[in-house]
């Protein structure tokens, strides 16, 4: 799970300037004060993460940090990768360090991406890279009831949220629950199509989830590279005893993470 965090007014510093222009420049010094150096160095580069960059800039490197802030190289690693392991900047080796992006915190419920967009604030969009009538491989026509070697529908379709790519899902459909589909704009939502027009509402599914590296085409799709933490959901669901759809679906696990409460 990806966190998120802010800077509040109690982590904010005074502190007196060193000789560094950069610096000065900056308006944010380094001190010889109780708090560590490699702490000061992680709320001075977290306010520049939160307030002047954007999500997916760049950091300036390690040189530069040292130079304009007077401190060991041991130092700005230390800030760095402690604010990496908050979930507030991304390392991408022979890249550099960068901004990380604010995931979308989704809850564990059942719901399309189109309707969990929305009701989080924000806009979804869709492109459709598949859209066929194709032979669906044995695992699929077993999950959706189908016989060996059956056609079924075959959707694939790369997920956004405010523009940005969150997921891309690979979803295969009985034919027989919904007929018709290939022929409605699928940029929106399946879900709510699969009800108002084919009268079949998703109301249970069974899911799991994993993490795995994204295999070279998710990577490309999604914008990561090739290896990037990836979180894989596998769904079957059905509308009453219906098994309408199966899906794969891989989410950028920088921009998705999904909480859920436990009870006794």
């Amino acid at each position: 799970m990806v966190l998120t965090g802010s800077i509040h007014k109690s982590e904010e510093l005074e502190l007196p300037a060193t000789q560094s222009s950069a610096g000065k420049d900056a308006g944010m010094f380094i001190s010889n004060s109780q708090i560590p150096k490699h702490e000061q160095l992680r709320l001075i580069i977290l306010k520049l993460a939160k307030e002047e960059l954007e999500p997916g800039a760049r950091l300036p490197s390690e040189r530069t940090l040292m130079d304009s802030y007077g401190v060991s190289r041991i130092t700005v690693r230390a800030a760095i990768g402690r604010l990496v392991n908050e979930g507030h900047l991304v390392r991408v080796p022979a890249k550099g360090t960068f901004v990380a992006d604010s995931p979308v915190q989704s809850t564990l419920h059942l719901a399309s991406f189109t309707q969990e967009m929305e009701t989080m604030g924000h806009v979804p969009s869709t492109v459709v890279l598949q859209a066929e009538m194709a032979e669906a491989p044995d695992p699929i026509a077993e999950a959706l009831g189908l016989a060996t070697q059956s056609e079924a529908i075959h959707l694939r379709r790369l997920r956004l949220a405010d523009g940005r790519p969150v997921s891309l899902d690979d979803a295969w459909y009985n034919p027989e629950y919904a007929a018709g589909l290939l022929d409605i704009d699928l940029t929106g939502s399946v879900y709510k199509a699969l009800a108002a027009q084919f009268g079949h509402q998703i109301d249970r599914a069974r899911q799991s989830v994993r993490a795995e590296g994204a295999p070279a085409v998710i990577g490309a799709l999604l914008g990561t590279g090739t290896g990037a933490p990836v979180l894989v959901f596998d769904r079957v669901s059905f509308s009453g005893p219906l098994a309408i759809e199966h899906s794969r679906s891989w989410y950028r696990s920088d921009r998705y993470s999904l909480n859920m409460e436990v009870r006794l």
